[in-house]
């Protein structure tokens, strides 16, 4: 995927997410939240870590 997933459609799809949040979690979430493949995959290409909180998951959606 080249193009970065928007910052605000990517924290749409993930609230509620309690954090702490692993990566499977955060991917959960967005697919509970209906997002779409593109974004699903970005989460997916993050490090395999804990997330806490919605800032250090944009920046790593981003450095990919």
């Amino acid at each position: 995927m080249s193009n970065k997933p928007n910052p605000i459609k990517l924290q749409k799809h993930l609230s509620g997410v309690d954090y702490p949040a692993s990566k499977d979690d955060l991917v959960q979430a967005a697919r509970d939240h209906d997002a779409d493949d593109d974004l699903i995959q970005a989460l997916q290409s993050m490090p395999d870590r804990e997330y806490d909180g919605p800032n250090a998951v944009s920046e790593a959606v981003t450095k990919r």
